[in-house]
């Protein structure tokens, strides 16, 4: 093994490629690259003009006292949609955002009605906080216990006020 490297360091057994791929092929690929896609693009064409001229030819017949409107339904002018229902899709989103946070910025920091006639208003969350923890969480009572009651406490302090079990155990 010694034996086939020189001086210099080359292997004498270790060759290179003599032959590169020349430009003919590589035409010839891109040439018939190009004509597939030619021919897929036709395919497809084709494929869907069928299927529109048969989804056309299944449609029921149009009710006479409907105005009749264009051909294609998929096809959608900038009148038409005013006629769409709400909500409707945005068209500058954008804007539209910026223009609803700023009304929820208005209404996290301004005083107002949420119902009137029920007396139930809106404060600025700073001050809701401030008033949070000045006064605490409002508490409820646990779960199987009695809230107060006139007949509640009424019972409580007449069970507390009996004595007659506790004459008895004395006896």
């Amino acid at each position: 093994m010694a034996d086939n490297i020189h001086i210099d360091g080359h292997n004498e057994e270790a060759e290179f490629e003599r032959e590169d791929l020349g430009a003919k092929p590589v035409i010839l690929f891109l040439v018939g690259l190009t004509v597939g896609c030619l021919l897929v693009a036709l395919a497809l064409k084709g494929m869907y003009s069928y299927l529109d001229a048969k989804e056309a030819r299944h449609q029921p017949a149009p009710n006479p006292l409907v105005q009749q409107t264009t051909k294609d339904m998929r096809a959608v002018t900038p009148g038409d949609i005013t006629k769409f229902p709400q909500p409707r899709l945005e068209t500058n989103e954008q804007r539209e955002i910026t223009s609803f946070r700023m009304q929820e910025e208005q209404t996290l920091h301004s005083y107002g009605w949420v119902d009137q006639s029920t007396g139930v208003v809106r404060i600025p969350i700073d001050r809701a906080m401030e008033l949070l923890a000045q006064r605490g969480l409002p508490t409820r009572p646990q779960a199987g216990t009695v809230p107060p009651s006139e007949v509640n406490m009424g019972r409580e302090a007449a069970r507390r006020s009996d004595t007659s079990r506790q004459t008895a155990k004395k006896k």
